[in-house]
């Protein structure tokens, strides 16, 4: 054994750029590695990791404080296989919101919970920005309430500045204030009741069974009626879930890809290194090794760097995670992801068994040759290794001779070669996918708000009342992807306040279409939710609206016509062309579905004619104006100008194609793709430095007879180049091909069928552009060891075993 460690040693003394390529190779594919598991691990059950680290509320109870004290809520911690947080004060209010930036205030009910910190033994609450408040006039509201830091909150003339932006993975509150805070924004009436949360001895595994046993438990402990209402997580987290399903194919299809490349180019490069040191195990046998030992001591030279690498990579993967897994975490709207405990562990010993699975093989195969065919067949590959593709590329006199040495070297080593492509491929095929999928989701959010096709909105700010609030919303966004203005239900404006809108728009020489938009909700048969109907007054073409299938609705005389999303086609059972009867009051309109529209969520959305809203009794006057502009027109400036024209009791903004999700999707998938683009590269590398390194007397020798510096660096590049294209243009099909069977699987778990504008979104000129990207990633790859293949000097070369 110990001869067999002497051996290792002197190898990795005799060899450190070996082993620093494999350590470097070794760390990166670790660290991929771990990020991908850790994807992959968040992407199955993202809800459950961030409940488990913010210690999330698995039922958020509110009391009557006239039936129970304070002391006696805090009093049911103390109850067995109970931990609590609370009681903390709660009230529930209507606030008048601020952006900064934008004018006007719109009106939002608040639930609002008293609470010193974010810290507690239940439900931690995460700060995304900001920090807790610290007077009496802050607040923090929750990520998915409507606000932003710097604005104002104000509640009965209690004006209060947001400095915070936080999260609760069970949403316990829409906002919080210190606890001294509360009295003053409950008003006269004062606050009567107060929150606890609970967390019960087995039911963090799902066990309703467990929550119910715990909160017969409180309720024993509690006078009769004390608590009012007792909400379990299970809801919440299934809420949450359906909510993750259209983000998570694109997740698990770069963490394969990462997987599978990394495993890959361990495989290449431990064995590489190995079949690159059969001379010295020739000269190891001449010495009196066995097969055995011979095996033992390169598994061990190659395992000793490949520890290293694995354990550095580790750290390296973790530290990578921050910002993925942070990025995801935001696209899945929960709070706080990482890496689990069991990938740090799991992650490396794989590594290193896939080391040294793939150092046995070409090491007990060399320990079984002879010493002289080892000696023999170590020198370089052998000579009917790539002999015709030399003979048949030499003929091409038009190549500078440099070149064609370079294009034919991938031959002398098929198997090396088809493994550098497989990593170049996965590469280029996740550039392909990732433009692929940022340009779809930028149509995508960009058609759900209709910010392409209209892309600014004016609307009437809502007066308040005598002695009362601002009434409407005033801005505020709606649901079911309608455009940002529009207050469903409301009123609408006054016939003067439409007149003067449409008088500034037809004055604006950039306004090309103009609709007038209508929305209100109904209460259907058999469907749980309301329904969003919508109406367009005008061509509903313009709308920029993405149609599935059928058509667009005609307000023509006859049936009535809507366009519904893929939801509630799939609620109703109903289809594109079928009649369906809607319900208003003690009205009912049998209308016909004339298209399905691109609306994904959870929200069921209609669109139609004003007439159709009529039949229904519902209000037909419009809620704002959405513009279409002509070609060259800035959004914002034209928001400027009809603003001033309009002047005060108007507002015109334009409108975003999306928001924080959007950002944080695309930029994982920036992140995603470059860390993918690495670690291919690293697999060139390795590729061309094994290829140096065996080739280094020969290089020796095409120098001693005047290869230049320049010369040697371009057939160096070139031995990479033809196969980084080939694989590049294979690539192009590859990525496509995952992007129209990833994003279908998105759609669908959004509720919602796809639209061909949102899969056709390459054209001829991008996609030779990516193309290229094989070609790109070989080079980037491989100038590292050609420009050792340069300096290095004729002696030096000619020495080299």
């Amino acid at each position: 054994m110990r001869a067999v460690v002497r051996a290792a040693r002197g190898g990795l003394g005799g060899r450190r750029l070996q082993a620093v390529i494999i350590g470097v190779v070794v760390l990166a594919a670790t660290a991929a590695s771990t990020l991908a598991v850790g994807l992959l691990a968040g992407a199955h059950s993202p809800f459950d990791h961030a409940f488990a680290a913010q210690r999330g509320a698995e039922v958020t109870a509110t009391a009557d404080l006239t039936a129970a004290s304070l002391t006696q809520l805090a009093a049911t911690s103390r109850l067995p296989g109970v931990t609590a947080a609370g009681p903390f004060p709660v009230a529930a209010v209507t606030a008048q919101v601020t952006v900064p930036g934008v004018r006007g205030s719109f009106t939002l009910p608040l639930q609002i919970a008293g609470r010193s910190g974010p810290a507690g033994a239940v439900d931690k609450i995460t700060l995304d920005a900001g920090h807790w408040p610290r007077t009496a006039g802050e607040i923090v509201i929750g990520r998915r309430t409507e606000g932003s830091l710097g604005g104002t909150v104000t509640v009965g003339g209690h004006t209060l500045t947001v400095t915070g932006i936080a999260d609760s993975v069970t949403r316990t509150a829409q906002a919080w204030v210190q606890p001294g805070a509360l009295p003053a924004l409950a008003g006269p009436a004062g606050i009567h009741q107060a929150q606890m949360l609970y967390r019960f001895a087995g039911a963090s595994t799902g066990n309703a069974h467990a929550i119910s046993a715990g909160l017969a438990r409180v309720r024993a402990a509690l006078p009769r009626g004390a608590l009012l209402s007792t909400v379990s997580y299970l809801g919440v987290r299934q809420a949450e879930q359906a909510s993750v399903a259209p983000w998570v194919p694109f997740i698990v299809a770069f963490g394969v890809i990462a997987l599978v490349i990394s495993v890959l180019i361990v495989l290449n490069v431990v064995g590489g290194a190995v079949l690159a040191g059969t001379t010295r195990i020739g000269v190891l046998k001449s010495v009196g090794f066995t097969p055995v030992q011979v095996t033992a001591s390169y598994v061990l030279l190659v395992l000793v760097p490949a520890t290293l690498g694995a354990l550095a990579g580790v750290v390296c993967g973790n530290l990578l995670a921050i910002p993925l897994l942070a990025a995801n975490a935001q696209v899945y709207g929960i709070g706080v992801l990482g890496v689990p405990f069991w990938a740090d562990a799991v992650v490396p010993l794989a590594v290193l068994a896939l080391t040294v699975a793939g150092a046995v093989p070409p090491a007990a195969r060399a320990g079984r040759m002879s010493a002289t065919a080892a000696i023999a067949t170590g020198r370089a590959p052998r000579p009917a290794h790539g002999y015709l593709a030399h003979r048949a590329l030499a003929r091409l006199t038009a190549l500078p001779r440099a070149v064609t040495l370079g294009l034919a070297t991938p031959a002398a080593r098929p198997a090396r070669t088809l493994v550098t492509v497989v990593a170049i491929v996965a590469g280029a095929s996740s550039v392909a996918f990732g433009t692929g999928l940022a340009a779809s989701l930028n149509r995508a959010y960009a058609e759900i708000s209709q910010a392409g096709a209209l892309p600014v909105e004016v609307s009437a700010i809502p007066q308040a009342p005598a002695g009362g609030q601002p009434s409407g919303s005033g801005g505020q966004p709606s649901r079911g992807g309608r455009q940002a203005g529009v207050t469903v239900g409301s009123g609408g404006m006054t016939g003067a306040q439409q007149r003067a809108v449409a008088a500034a728009l037809a004055a604006q020489p950039g306004t090309r279409h103009v609709l007038a938009v209508t929305s209100d909700q109904l209460s259907l048969p058999g469907l749980s939710d309301r329904v969003t109907i919508t109406a367009y007054r005008g061509n509903p073409a313009w709308s920029g609206l993405a149609l599935i299938s059928g058509r667009f609705y005609r307000g023509t005389p006859g049936v009535p016509e809507v366009v519904a999303n893929t939801l509630f086609l799939t609620e109703t059972g109903a289809s594109v062309g079928s009649d369906y009867t809607l319900t208003s009051g003690g009205r009912q309109v049998t209308v016909r579905i004339a298209g399905e529209v691109f609306q994904p969520g959870r929200e069921i959305v209609l669109y139609t004619s004003p007439a159709t809203l009529a039949a229904l009794d519902l209000g037909t006057a419009p809620q704002q104006f959405a513009v279409a502009l002509r070609a060259g027109t800035r959004p914002q400036a034209y928001a400027n100008a009809v603003s001033a024209a309009l002047g005060a009791g108007y507002e015109a903004s334009t409108v975003s194609s999306g928001g924080r999700e959007l950002q944080a999707v695309l930029t994982l998938v920036a992140m995603l793709t470059a860390l993918i683009i690495a670690v291919a590269g690293l697999g060139v590398l390795n590729t061309v430095a094994l290829q140096v390194r065996e080739r280094a007397h020969s290089i020796g020798v095409l120098k001693a007879i005047g290869m230049t510096p320049r010369q040697a660096l371009a057939m160096t590049v070139c031995s990479v180049a033809l196969v980084g294209l080939a694989a590049g243009i294979v690539a192009v099909p590859a990525g496509i091909l995952l992007h129209h069977s990833v994003l279908p699987v998105m759609a669908h778990g959004a509720n919602s069928g796809l639209p061909p504008s949102l899969l056709s979104v390459y054209t001829p000129a991008e996609a030779v552009l990516l193309a290229l990207a094989g070609l790109a990633i070989a080079v980037a790859g491989a100038l590292g060891p050609a420009g050792w293949a340069a300096r290095t000097r004729t002696a030096a070369a000619l020495r080299a075993e």
